[in-house]
């Protein structure tokens, strides 16, 4: 196994399978970002979403899906561009995966690609372990979602971000303030809302980060969810939250959630309630 992956495996302390199938993923997810990185995917491109936060900000929960979004609108970006780069890095740390572009079946400004793997090669690539491994059958397969938003609302703030594994990297970052609004707008606007959804707002408040109120409200009229910013503040932000709260349904959201925890106690307290209350601090 090459010696940076091997860095970046023992920071889990896998004891299961289920354990080195989450711990695969996470590090394919680095590694294709170190890729893209390479291919200059950064000069125009920003990374956000859960996996942002685990990277970057060490959120707690494992995540499935890389999430960008586009700085700038562009209606001829095309993410096929960028396979190369992240088929050569993969193959460079002996990862043999395909990546295929998912054709729209709707009209979306939203381009969406898959890379996939044969888990059990992929498991026998970071860890000796004779076949067949137990729980995992040979025509398993580790997906990864890209998604790059071509059309995002104005008002994103950035950052620049290094990683040092599985070599030094650098990416363009939303701010947390930005990734909280895109946050609050999904949890508003989902058909249904993802337990991940709330786990990950929990986390926001946790640590007093402040939402970025333009990114919000242009995402919102950019989906119709309002017809008039003008006077949208913090208080219309609230009450559409708490409105929301009293719509989900908690034992579905929390199903939905556990298999990315560690810790599944952290949502023994959820409610429409519990969630209520913690706004207050929005």
């Amino acid at each position: 196994m090459n010696s940076q992956i091997q860095i970046m495996l023992d920071r889990y302390k896998c004891n299961t399978t289920q354990q080195y199938e989450s711990a695969i993923k996470e590090i394919i997810q680095e590694v294709a970002l170190s890729g893209l990185s390479r291919a200059r995917f950064f000069d125009k491109a920003s990374f956000c979403g859960g996996t942002a936060l685990r990277i970057f900000h060490g959120l707690d929960r494992f995540s499935e899906d890389l999430d960008f979004t586009l700085v700038n609108s562009d209606d001829y970006f095309d993410i096929k561009k960028y396979f190369t780069g992240i088929q050569n890095e993969l193959l460079a740390f002996g990862f043999e995966m395909t990546i295929e572009k998912k054709e729209k079946q709707k009209e979306s400004t939203v381009q969406s690609a898959f890379l996939k793997g044969s888990t059990q090669k992929l498991l026998l690539q970071i860890k000796s372990i004779d076949p067949p491994i137990q729980g995992v059958i040979s025509t398993q397969k580790t997906r990864i979602k890209l998604e790059v938003d071509t059309n995002p609302p104005e008002g994103a703030v950035y950052d620049e971000k290094y990683s040092l594994l599985p070599m030094p990297y650098q990416v363009k970052l939303m701010d947390l303030s930005t990734m909280f609004s895109g946050k609050i707008h999904a949890i508003l606007v989902r058909k249904y809302v993802k337990g991940r959804d709330l786990y990950d707002y929990v986390w926001y408040l946790q640590r007093g980060v402040l939402w970025n109120q333009k990114f919000l409200k242009n995402a919102l009229l950019q989906t119709k969810s309002i017809e008039n910013a003008e006077h949208f503040d913090r208080v219309d932000a609230k009450a559409l939250l708490m409105n929301r709260f009293m719509e989900i349904d908690f034992d579905l959201v929390k199903s939905d959630v556990l298999p990315f925890l560690r810790n599944s106690t952290a949502i023994d307290v959820w409610s429409a309630d519990f969630f209520k209350q913690i706004t207050v601090k929005l």
